[in-house]
C-alpha cells in the first residue's frame, strides 16, 4: 500500500461494522433487535404514518440499547479519534450510523447522515431536540407543546440524507478516503468513493471484514475487523 506524504486532506465514511463490533445490533442483522420486522414498517415515512406506536417503540428499544452499560467505543473508533488529534492536516468524518460512539471516542464534528438515535423533531417546526428518555405519540413537544409531534431524528428509506452538499465538497478536495464497515449497497454513500476517485490524486482504502459490491472501486482492499486494522492503518498514516 502506498499512501503519499502528501496528503493533507482525508475524509472517512463508517457504516454498520464499526458499530457492530461494539455490540451495536441493527435490523439489517440477522440478530437484530426484531429480526423478523420489516424494515420498512419501521424505517419509512409510510411505516410511521400506518402505525407510529410500533415505530416509537422500535427506535425506544435502539436507544435504550445504546445507552446500557455494554456499549462502548471500541479500538477502530478510538484510533480514529487519535488521527483527528494527530494528523496534521484535516481528518472529516461522515456516518451512515446513528449512534454516539465517535462522539463518545472523542472524535469532533461528525456530519451523521443518517441521523441520531438520540435526538427528536418536531415535524411541523423541523426543530432538533436531543434525548437520553424514551418518547412516543403521547410525549408533548418542547416548541410546540403538542403531543403526537415528535418523531425520531433519523433519515428513513425514500428520505434526503442529511449534509449532502458538506459531504460532496469534503470528497471533492480529499487526497485520502477510506471506507470502512460499509455494506455498499446504500445510496448515495456506496457512491463515495466514485466521486471521491473524480480527483486522479485521490486515494482510496475500503476496511471491512467481507468483500463489498463496491469493493472494484478502491485502490486499496484491507480485510477483517476495523478494531483490529484501524490501529494499524492509522499508524501508517500517522509515520507518513
Amino acid at each position: 500500500m502506498i499512501i503519499p506524504k502528501s496528503i493533507k486532506e482525508i475524509v472517512i465514511l463508517t457504516g454498520a461494522g464499526i458499530s457492530a463490533e461494539s455490540g451495536i445490533r441493527t435490523f439489517r442483522d440477522q440478530n437484530g433487535l426484531w429480526e423478523n420486522h420489516d424494515i420498512m414498517e419501521v424505517a419509512s415515512p409510510g411505516g410511521f404514518e400506518r402505525n407510529p406506536e410500533v415505530v416509537y417503540e422500535f427506535y425506544n428499544l435502539r436507544r435504550k440499547q445504546l445507552l446500557s452499560v455494554e456499549v462502548s467505543p471500541n479500538l477502530g473508533h478510538i484510533s480514529l479519534s487519535r488521527l483527528q488529534d494527530l494528523f496534521k492536516g484535516r481528518v472529516s468524518l461522515v456516518t451512515q450510523n446513528v449512534d454516539d460512539l465517535h462522539e463518545r471516542s472523542g472524535f469532533k464534528n461528525i456530519l451523521h447522515m443518517h441521523g441520531e438515535l438520540l435526538q427528536m423533531r418536531c415535524v411541523k417546526s423541523g426543530k432538533v431536540f436531543s434525548t437520553k428518555e424514551p418518547f412516543d405519540e403521547r410525549t408533548n413537544c418542547p416548541c410546540c407543546l403538542q403531543a403526537g409531534n415528535l418523531r425520531p431524528n433519523i433519515v428513513w428509506f425514500g428520505e434526503r440524507p442529511f449534509h449532502m452538499k458538506e459531504i460532496e465538497d469534503l470528497l471533492s478536495s480529499c487526497d485520502l478516503f477510506i471506507s470502512i464497515g460499509t455494506s455498499g449497497e446504500v445510496y448515495p454513500a456506496a457512491m463515495f468513493v466514485n466521486l471521491a476517485k473524480e480527483n486522479s490524486h485521490c486515494v482510496t482504502i475500503e476496511v471491512n471484514k467481507e468483500v463489498t459490491q463496491v469493493s472494484h472501486n478502491f485502490d486499496y482492499l484491507i480485510s477483517g475487523k476495523a478494531s483490529e486494522e484501524l490501529p494499524k492503518l492509522i499508524d501508517k498514516i500517522l509515520n507518513l
